[in-house]
């Protein structure tokens, strides 16, 4: 009767298999956006620990099935399903990836990264034959371990910068010579053969991240952008409570966003731009924001000014600040909220247009 059940389970996701993985990643995404919440929390570090632990664990019994070890009836009779638990432990974590890097970054600078987290969240139910090559495996495995070292290193030790990533990437690379290592201990006939290949893979990988930090395309992990804003007017109303009364033209898309991003604007008149920025706790750190104008005859972005100011982490909804330009000429703007090193966190385009008198506002608080 067990048998029976096995093999119809093993019949069922043969024929449905095209619609069950894409499926199952969809509402994988949509669950890690609903429950993944701050970065320096237990549940989600567990999460991640869990599944990387996990894919190693298969990496690990796929290989010594293939070697001759491990052959048994259970083993004989469920190897058909490791494959698809690799593929889901990767696709958890990479779905997980995709919600804290978009958070910490803007699609303006760090497409070309995100662009690549998500083609091995979506390729990932088309890699499932080369879940069985070690090579394969194991630059995954690679990828993953050094994409969690990148926000979990800062939010243990409290600091972020450069040495802290240089960092990260060595402890991945430690961590994956000890598992090359155990490999060739215990199966090292199929580690030789692939061994060329895995160097070139792995080293090519850590180039790789090494190029897009110092390129600024990685986001400034474990920072997250929660909330950003253009407003006419700005003032503390509280100190006890830290609560910042705002003046703003409402959006022509209220549901989606409150202030717009189109302002009219007297002569004289000043321009804010607020954010709320989150850091784990422990992490202080400044950032800036860089405001730019287009100059149309120049066909060019101009830097007008830079505004730096300290932030302080560990405030879930994120530390607020505030900065302001007054007489912005009409045209096209924008404010980059950017790190020490350059590092684009977030950007908010909007639209200077001149006006004879104070346009209709409405009040808020933040």
């Amino acid at each position: 009767m067990y048998q029976i059940t096995v093999a119809r389970a093993k019949a069922f996701y043969r024929k449905y298999e095209r619609t069950i993985s894409p499926v199952a990643f969809a509402a994988g995404f949509v669950w890690d956006n609903i429950t993944l919440q701050r970065i320096d929390l237990l549940y989600e570090n567990l999460t991640f620990a869990w599944n990387l632990v996990l894919a190693l664990a298969v990496i690990a019994v796929i290989n010594a099935y293939e070697v001759g070890y491990l052959r048994n009836r259970f083993t004989n009779r469920y190897v058909t399903f490791l494959p698809i638990l690799l593929q889901f432990s990767f696709g958890g974590l990479f779905s997980a990836f995709i919600v804290f890097y978009v958070r910490s970054g803007s699609l303006w600078v760090s497409w070309p990264f995100l662009l690549f987290l998500t083609l091995l969240f979506v390729g990932n139910d088309f890699f499932r034959k080369r879940y069985l090559r070690l090579t394969f495996q194991l630059s995954i495995f690679f990828i993953a371990l050094f994409t969690y070292s990148v926000f979990v290193l800062p939010v243990l030790v409290g600091k972020m910068g450069t040495g802290v990533f240089l960092a990260s990437g060595v402890l991945a690379l430690l961590v994956t010579a000890l598992i090359l290592l155990a490999f060739m201990r215990f199966m090292p006939g199929r580690l030789e053969r692939n061994k060329k290949a895995l160097l070139l893979s792995i080293g090519g990988m850590y180039l790789a991240f090494q190029l897009m930090y110092f390129a600024n395309i990685i986001p400034p992990i474990p920072l997250s952008l929660k909330e950003s804003g253009m407003y006419h007017s700005i003032e503390l109303t509280s100190e006890e409570g830290y609560l910042y009364e705002v003046q703003f033209e409402p959006a022509p898309w209220y549901f989606f966003k409150e202030a717009s991003d189109t302002l009219h604007v007297e002569p004289g008149a000043k321009v804010y731009h607020y954010n709320a920025v989150f850091a784990p706790t422990r992490i202080n750190t400044t950032i800036s924001h860089r405001w730019l104008y287009f100059s149309e005859q120049k066909g060019e972005w101009v830097e007008i000014s830079l505004l730096p100011f300290p932030i302080a982490g560990g405030r879930g909804g994120g530390y607020r600040g505030y900065s302001f330009i007054s007489n912005a000429a009409p045209g096209k703007w924008r404010v980059d909220v950017v790190t020490g090193r350059g590092q684009v966190l977030g950007r908010r385009m909007f639209t200077v247009i001149a006006a004879d008198q104070p346009p209709q506002l409405e009040t808020g608080f933040r």
